[in-house]
This record gives structure tokens, sequence and C-alpha cells, in this order.
């Protein structure tokens, strides 16, 4: 009976596909038009080889049940966009999606993304991925993607590899609601993921990040004025604030500089993250912006982290605070902290009390040396790091009793096979799984809302 549902329920799916055309590119000037010419529901299919730079895109909109989607034709041979002009620019789109592109060797930004300068008219609905973008720069405050006024974002699945010396691997200013996921920094500049200009409701998730610049994760910045979303004006009375709400959760930093900084930012969970060798510091407290109106830097949570480092490559007990914040209302809870050559030496200086942590507790990682951070069973901080992030419902799920007594629409492994996970975003309404479901109709459906599938009842 279950199985017969879905068949039927399974072709209604493919027929909510229908709209869009999809288009096959294999040089710069068919691509350049493709995307000119792009309607809501079309499909662009790069083919193999070198595309050159420096194209720009004003409003290339598609909608929420028929996004525009631009992807390689054969994922295992990704188009290249090759050159020293900035090679893709996409002002005010909105319900697009890029997929696995390479992107290299610029000497300006490598993937710029905005809102065309209006506060008012954020570009929205983006997803990113498996872009691979490296190269780029290699001086100067030039990132692997810009994204500037950008709302409701994902970012999954991509690698980002020597971006410029003052610049990000991703660079946020002024954008809201956005998830990184399941990405890698490498061998970065100033910072590797930066969110600042009034940015809020970002989570980082389960990133990895190598030698990845001075501030791995830079939460918050300092703005210019004109550069700020929402505008200065517009911000609630009790101040101004860099960030708010930003969640750092399941990554893994090796070396590089600081790990953590918090810069102005108003409001951050910094949670079940492994730091191995962070250079001086595992966490700075900075307010780079001390005008009138601005909130210190406050409410900072750090828990529930893995900390390793060494004695020589210490400072200050870790932590770095600077004039102008506000250290004594950050909460620090059930870290683990060991120093490798001198366990003796392996508790922090933090700036208030910390609950439940654990100090000289070697966490016997599997292989280090391979970049293997994982514990055993016997580990004494087993509970802390990226491997003990919980698992969570679905971003915006609803409870499972929620649709009781509903219609929930049931699909299986043929429908991914027949249309990628991202054709489908935004053309239904999330629930959630029912436990009654089970089995691999169950498992299908969490994976697919993790991933973005918005999943219809009636």
């Amino acid at each position: 009976m279950l199985r017969a549902l879905s068949t039927v329920l399974l072709l209604f799916a493919h027929a909510q596909l229908k709209g869009g055309e999809t288009r096959h590119v294999a040089d710069a000037g068919e691509f350049n038009r493709a995307i000119s010419v792009a309607k809501p529901g079309d499909t662009i299919l790069v083919a193999p080889g070198d595309y050159g730079n420096n194209f720009h895109f004003r409003g290339v909109r598609g909608t929420a049940k028929e996004p525009i989607v631009i992807a390689a034709a054969d994922p295992a041979k990704p188009p290249r966009f090759l050159g020293k002009t900035a090679p893709l620019h996409f002002a005010s789109p909105s319900y697009l999606e890029l997929r696995d592109l390479t992107i290299s060797g610029s000497g300006g930004n490598g993937l710029n993304i905005d809102d065309s300068g209006n506060p008012d008219q954020p570009a929205h609905h983006i997803t990113l991925r498996h872009l691979h973008i490296h190269d780029i720069g290699p001086r100067g405050n030039l990132d692997g993607i810009k994204l500037s006024g950008v709302d409701d974002f994902v970012v999954e699945n991509c690698t980002v590899e020597r971006w410029g010396s003052n610049g990000s691997a991703i660079d946020m200013v002024g954008c809201h609601r956005g998830l990184v996921s399941e990405s890698t920094f490498r061998k970065g500049g100033a910072n590797a993921v930066q969110a600042k200009g009034g940015s809020s409701d970002i989570t980082l998730r389960r990133c990895r990040f190598e030698d990845a610049g001075l501030r791995a994760v830079n939460l918050g910045g300092s703005t210019a004025d004109n550069s700020f979303r929402p505008r200065l004006k517009d911000f609630p009375k009790e101040g101004i604030y860099e960030a708010k709400n930003l969640i750092v959760e399941g990554c893994t930093f090796v070396g590089g500089g600081a790990a953590v900084a918090f810069v102005g930012v108003d409001g951050a969970l910094v949670r079940y993250n492994t730091l191995y060798h962070p250079g001086r510091y595992a966490i700075l407290i900075l307010q780079e912006r001390a005008d009138a109106g601005f909130i210190p830097c406050r409410n900072g949570v750090f828990e529930n982290n893995l900390v390793v480092f060494r004695s020589d490559a210490w400072a200050q007990g870790g932590l770095n605070i600077g004039a102008n914040t506000a250290p004594k209302t950050f909460k620090f809870a059930s870290n683990a902290w060991y120093c490798e050559d001198r366990p003796d030496r392996s508790a922090p200086k933090l700036p208030t009390a910390e609950t439940n942590g654990v100090v000289g507790k070697d966490p016997q990682f599997t292989d280090p040396a391979k970049g293997d951070f994982k514990v055993g069973r016997e580990s004494p901080v087993r509970a802390r790091g990226a491997h003990a992030l919980p698992a969570r419902e679905p971003d915006g799920a609803m409870p499972p009793q929620a649709i009781r007594g509903r219609k929930a629409l049931f699909f299986d492994a043929n429908l991914r096979a027949s249309h990628p996970l991202s054709e489908l975003v935004g053309r239904y309404k999330l629930l959630s799984h029912s436990n009654a479901m089970g089995g691999a109709y169950g498992r299908h459906l969490v994976a697919a809302c993790q991933l973005g599938w918005k999943v219809s009842a009636d």
C-alpha cells in the first residue's frame, strides 16, 4: 500500500518539475547568452572546458517553485572559469543555484553575489554546491566567495583554497539566514569565513579549516558605514552590531592562527568543535569599531569544544581579550583542554569561570598525523569535539506529532535518481518525518529535509 502511494505521488512530483528548459553550452559565448535569457525553471548545463572570466549578470531570477540552475554537464569534469578578471558576478539574483564549477586564478574576487548596493532588495535564496575555488589574488583583500546583501542561502560541500592575503574564503557582508556546511577551507589569508556588516542568523556546520588564515572564523569584523545591511539608521535602539546570532558547530580547525574570533558580535554560539594546534590563541574577543552606538562584543558561548595545543605555540592562556569588549558576558562550559607537550599547562585563562570543563586529559585521537581527529569509546573527552555534535532535526522541521492525521508525501531513492535533490529545493512545504514511516522512506525523507527538500502534505 505504501509503495503504491509512493508511486502515485512520485508521478505527481515528476509532473511538478516540468516548466523550464535545459540548455547545453560549450563555450563562453553560449554560456553568456544562456544565462542572459534564462527563465524560471531553466537548467544550464556547462560542458567541460575553460570558459575564461569577466562574466557579469544582473537579475538572474528563478522562483520558489522553479529555481534557475547553472551546473556542470559532467560533475566529474567541472567547467573552469579562469583568468585575472573577476570570473563570475551575479547582481540581484534570486532562487539561483550554482553547482559543480571551478573558479581559479582571479586577480579579483572569485565569485561575487550581491544586492546591487540596495539593502532594501537583497539577493535571496542562493545555493552554492560543490564549487572549487582556488588561487585567488594572491595579494590584497580578495575573497574566494563574496556575498553582500544575500539572504536565505546555502553553501554546501564547497572547497576554497589559497585566497587573497587580506581576504576571506567566504566574506559575508550584511547577509542573513544562511548555512555553510560540509565545506573545506585551506591555506588562507586573513580569515576563512567572515560574517559582518549586520549579518545575522548564520550557521557554520561540519566544515574543515586547515591553516585557514590568521582567524579561521571571524564572527563579526569591521565594516564601513555605507556597507551595513540593515542601514545604520535602521538598527534597533539597543545598538549596532557587526553580527548577531551566529553558530559554529561540528567543525574541525587544524593549525593556522586563532580558530575563532568574536569581533563586535552580539551573541554567537561555538559548540562541539575540534581545535588542533591553533597558533597562539584558540579564541579572540575583540571590538574593531568602538564608535558611539556600537554594541561591545558580548554574549558569546563556547561549549563542548575540544582544544589541543602545544606550550611553545600558546600565549596568554589561549585567549586574547581586546579593549571595549564585554568578556564577562561570555559563557564557557564543558570544554576539554589539552597541552600535548606539557599536560600540566593545559588550563586556559578565561574571563569567566568554566563549568564542567576537562583539563589535561589526552583525547586519544585516532591518527592526528593523517588528519583523523575522531576518538574511541575509551577517550576521556569523547563527548566533546566535532565528532560529538549531536544529531539534530532538519532545520525548520515540525515535530512528528504535527503531521498526525495528514497525508505525507512519500518518495524513494528512484526520485533522487531521476532528479538531483537540488532541482526540487523549494518546491514543497516542509513538514517532518514520522516515526510511522520508518525504514527507507523515513531515512530518505530525513536526508531530503537536511539537504533542502520541501516535502508537502495536505
